[in-house]
């Protein structure tokens, strides 16, 4: 990875076991754009605490667009290799096998790597040269024939898009969140002009331009702009937006319909997935403003458990709803597992903007854009 990378992220030495935790890595690689490499510990990792070692290791999988299989030159036992490669398989996961340190054996031993790894690309950290062929290999595997876009799919070029933006306590200082950057990048990348807007400004902006094809808003202020937003403009949010492109749109729709059914609990449990990590406040959507929504629409007591960052339970099947965030700080790969997750163990999941639009009885209206 420090070769791939060009600076000295991972430490390596000579004893197995050196790489603990998972070492991760954002760069820029063109022209496929911002990817993160993530160096794991080794397969043949021994003891308890080798154990949970691979563990983690195994649990990258979940996230994995890309994998890429090192084995050192002259090693010809295959037992992990192929134990990976069908777990690579099952997950859908496309991978690169990596024959590294040919600088340090004999001809004879490389040819013999590669006539059992015949579709393996042969590395030496020390050549740089080889290292680009990895890095082209990297770029073949990632490019997508399929365009990846928020809106630029549904709004044509010209068209206009609103972006309503709170600037309440729990919005960050001096800088937009992820999602709104994304579209914001997507508008401009498919010709569609953009407004950026405060809620409190909503309603003079419509006044000062026509002919808007789209408002987006934060999925907190739903209520207050669907009444702003005259009902010939379409109005979504971007958690539903992200919902969209990095999830199943009718696999969070359904876990709605299962909502009414909780009344019929005596206490229903509900998780509620954060995939970025920050400290909480008085108006946290998550922790604070989701819960007490839900409980005023139940009308009952409902027993609320949190999970964030990386984190996902793995007893699903002891909760009735899992209410996820819009994921913008999770890749599409990472957020199909959970949704596969979720399908196996018969568990239903929804989204933030989802369930804010349902609860404010607009939920038709957020989705009609996609239909």
């Amino acid at each position: 990875m420090n070769a791939i990378i060009g600076q000295e992220i991972s430490l390596v030495s000579d004893v197995k076991g050196t790489t603990t935790d998972p070492v991760s890595k954002g760069m820029e690689l063109n022209p496929i754009g911002p990817v993160v490499f993530i160096d794991t510990a080794g397969l043949d990792d021994g003891g308890e605490l080798g154990k949970l070692r691979v563990e983690r290791t195994m649990k990258t999988l979940e996230k994995l667009d890309l994998a890429i299989y090192v084995i050192e030159a002259g090693e010809l036992d295959d037992e992990y290799y192929e134990k990976m490669v069908n777990e690579f398989k099952r997950r859908g996961i496309p991978y690169i096998t990596v024959i590294n340190k040919i600088d340090l054996v004999s001809n004879e031993v490389t040819k013999k790597s590669k006539k059992k790894w015949n579709k393996a690309v042969l590395t030496s950290t020390r050549d740089s040269v080889t290292i680009f062929t990895l890095k082209e290999e990297l770029i073949k595997k990632l490019v997508s024939d399929k365009e990846q876009t928020l809106i630029g799919d549904i709004i044509p070029q010209g068209g206009r898009v609103m972006m309503v933006i709170p600037l309440d306590k729990a919005a960050p200082k001096g800088r937009l969140i992820l999602p709104q950057v994304q579209l914001i990048r997507d508008c401009l990348d498919h010709g569609i002009k953009s407004y950026v807007v405060r809620d409190k400004d909503l309603k003079s902006a419509l006044d000062d331009l026509k002919d808007i094809d789209l408002v987006v808003t934060d999925s907190q202020v739903f209520k207050e702009v669907d009444k702003i937003v005259p009902k010939s403009i379409k109005l979504t949010s971007f958690s539903i937006i992200m919902a969209r492109q990095k999830g199943d749109l009718n696999t969070f729709l359904n876990g709605i319909k299962s909502l009414e059914s909780l009344k019929e609990k005596r206490t229903p449990k509900v998780l509620i997935v954060e995939s970025c990590t920050h400290n909480s406040s008085h108006e946290d959507i998550g922790k604070v403003k989701v819960p007490k929504l839900l409980t005023e629409h139940l009308g009952k007591e409902i027993l609320f458990q949190f999970k964030m960052g990386e984190d996902f339970s793995k007893d699903l099947e002891s909760y009735d709803l899992v209410i996820h965030c819009g994921s913008c700080m999770l890749n599409k790969k990472a957020v199909e597992t959970r949704l596969k997750a979720c399908r196996e163990k018969g568990v239903p999941i929804t989204n933030y903007g989802i369930l804010l639009a349902y609860l404010n009885g607009i939920l038709n209206r957020a989705v009609e854009l996609f239909r």
